[in-house]
């Protein structure tokens, strides 16, 4: 079997969207008939990650066998290392990973998390990711989270969303966002709070004590990611575990913030290398003894895939992540993910699990610029 065709495309959710906030996906083809999807990071609607695939991935990969695709991409991420590995690099080549085990997949007659070794759970409690509440006022966190909990999570993430540029702007104000939604969830939903590199060091800690004594369950970046020293010493300093990774593209980037301190790691599978860059992360965490919590806000490629993954945890200790609801989610997928009594249950579907309905599609694809 060798690959013939690579797609590199992008989907267009509504009408008036530019191009920032399109998706990226992928799509690679097969002489055997076998067609495997993929999607990467969509920062600038993924643009750098695409390219990349489209100009200089791809001719590596025609002609090659989409078995061996950890060796492949390794290879492709050699030859491309000068251009820095990590963000758009890693991107690229998380997509390709997601739709080369899609093949695979697909080629056994199995689902992924049956080939990267089973699953602990075929049924995968959530955790509702709420963005946006950096503007908002303490009511309208509250009217949203209230929303939320209708779909019976199993925790609560409360996310800032903030511009990373002003820090410690307003921290009496999220305490009070912080405090606002423990006292409507109660004393016993798990509660995580992400700053988005929001605080500098001593406002982090300021903001974690109140945490602690809120009892939330984890506090994601506090500082600017690139600051590891610093999110180290926030991790050090606090008892409420802190977490980071989410803006890690490397296995020796993840390993200098177990170094640090942090103790919960959260690389992103579309922007960490795919199912196979989770995999070595897990590896990681569990050798280091730390906490794997991969985040994901994609709701269908990149969510099927974190799902495979993550059913394969053997220290699985928190809820998936689910962002925000979105017309995203089902508008190209004949069977798009959704949960189902506060559970999200791995397909038996060959491959990552999902089908593409081509009309949707096509009504959607916005093709790259040429060039």
């Amino acid at each position: 079997m060798k690959i013939v065709q690579i797609e590199t495309f992008h989907l267009r959710w509504d009408p008036a969207d530019p191009p920032a906030r399109f998706s990226a996906f992928v799509r690679v083809h097969t002489d055997a008939g076998i067609t495997g999807i993929g999607e990467a990071s969509p920062m600038q609607g993924g643009r750098a990650s695409l390219g990349m695939i489209r100009h200089e991935i791809a001719p590596l990969l025609l002609g090659q066998d989409p078995l061996d695709h950890a060796v492949l991409l390794d290879q492709a991420m050699h030859t491309l290392v000068k251009l820095g590995p990590e963000g758009a690099l890693t991107g690229a080549l998380a997509a390709l990973d997601i739709a080369l085990w899609d093949i695979k997949g697909k080629l056994t007659g199995l689902p992924v998390y049956k080939l990267i070794g089973g699953a602990w759970r075929t049924a995968l409690p959530f955790y509702a990711s709420i963005g946006g509440n950096g503007e908002r006022t303490v009511d309208e966190v509250l009217r949203v989270v209230e929303a939320r909990l209708r779909d019976q999570p199993a925790a609560i993430k409360i996310r800032f969303d903030n511009t990373r540029t002003r820090l410690d702007a307003d921290i009496p104000n999220d305490i009070a966002k912080a405090r606002a939604v423990r006292k409507l969830v109660g004393p016993d939903l798990p509660l995580a709070f992400d700053a988005n590199n929001g605080y500098t060091t001593g406002g982090a800690i300021r903001v974690g004590r109140a945490l602690e004594e809120l009892g939330f369950w984890w506090f994601e970046e506090p500082v600017q990611h690139y600051h590891i020293r610093a999110m180290g010493e926030v991790a050090r300093k606090l008892d409420i575990t802190v977490s980071a990774g989410e803006q890690t593209y490397t296995l020796a980037g993840l390993a200098d913030l177990i170094g640090a301190g942090v103790r919960m790691v959260q690389p992103d599978i579309v922007k960490m290398g795919g199912i196979t860059g989770l995999m070595r992360c897990a590896a990681l965490a569990q050798a280091h003894g730390v906490e794997l919590v991969p985040h994901q806000t994609q709701p269908t490629i990149g969510h099927m895939a974190n799902l495979h993954l993550a059913a394969s945890l053997l220290q699985g200790t928190k809820p998936v992540e689910w962002n925000d609801p979105s017309t995203r989610t089902h508008a190209v997928f004949a069977q798009a993910p959704r949960p189902v009594g506060g559970l999200f249950h791995l397909p038996e579907a060959p491959g990552i699990g999902l089908t593409l309905d081509e009309a949707a599609l096509a009504a959607r694809r916005a093709e790259l610029p040429a060039g």
